[in-house]
């Protein structure tokens, strides 16, 4: 059983996306993984075999307890009846408390459909008499990203990724196949700026929103629940 489970439809995706919480988990003792659901193989740069040797690189430096690949067609991401039983199988087999899932609107198709795939798989592991093997299990909580998100709703919470942010630049500069003198990339629109500058100046503004240095908002479908008002972080003056 793991704590974290980022769902990802690329290599790449999770670690410029969530790698600075995903190191920080790992770093308060949480176990953490990554399920990609393709290889990227259809990118503009790189081949299946060179993400891969990234990928495992990456995955040293995020210090994850788990790093899965299902497989699937790059570019053309269902969400059917065979998706949803391979992620559901994973999710029984990894039964992760939290999943982390991007956002579910995005420039790549494959980022839209993977979101509802993994929330729609976060469901359906729970009914016991689902055909799919492993046993009965969902996860307690599903996040979903909301870097490079022009026009997404404001973060339900962001995380401090302050003292995580340099080991995720270099988890992200692993796939120097894919960002090494790019300025745009997947959901990253264009800018006058290297891609690695573009992710600093990105998550240094989602830290400013909560008075850090760094770091990487999220979005949840419910209402966040809180214990003790007085203990709240950031000061309204």
């Amino acid at each position: 059983m793991i704590d974290l489970l980022a769902i990802a439809p690329h290599p790449d995706d999770a670690e410029l996306l969530c790698g600075g919480t995903l190191i920080r988990a790992a770093d308060l003792g949480h176990k953490t993984g990554i399920l990609d659901l393709t290889s990227g193989e259809l990118g503009t740069r790189g081949d299946r075999e060179t993400r891969r040797a990234e990928a495992e690189r990456a995955t040293e430096l995020l210090g994850l307890a788990v790093r899965r690949n299902l497989g699937l067609a790059d570019a053309a991401i269902q969400n059917d009846q065979e998706s949803r039983v391979r992620v559901v199988e994973a999710i029984r087999e990894l039964r992760p408390r939290v999943v982390i899932l991007t956002h579910l609107e995005g420039r790549h198709p494959d980022h839209r459909v993977a979101a509802q795939l993994g929330y729609d798989a976060c469901y359906l592991a729970g009914l016991t008499n689902y055909p799919a093997g492993g046993d009965a299990y969902r996860p307690h909580k599903v996040l979903y990203c909301l870097s490079y998100r022009e026009h997404a709703v404001k973060p339900t919470f962001v995380v401090d990724t302050s003292e995580a942010f340099e080991r995720k630049l270099e988890a992200v500069r692993a796939y120097a196949s894919q960002f090494d003198d790019v300025k745009a990339m997947g959901e990253l629109f264009p800018a006058e700026i290297p891609l690695y500058d573009l992710v600093r100046v990105q998550d240094a503004h989602y830290g400013s929103l909560i008075r850090a240095a760094y770091g990487e908002p999220f979005h949840t479908r419910e209402t966040v629940g809180v214990d003790d008002v007085v203990g709240l972080r950031v000061g309204t003056f």
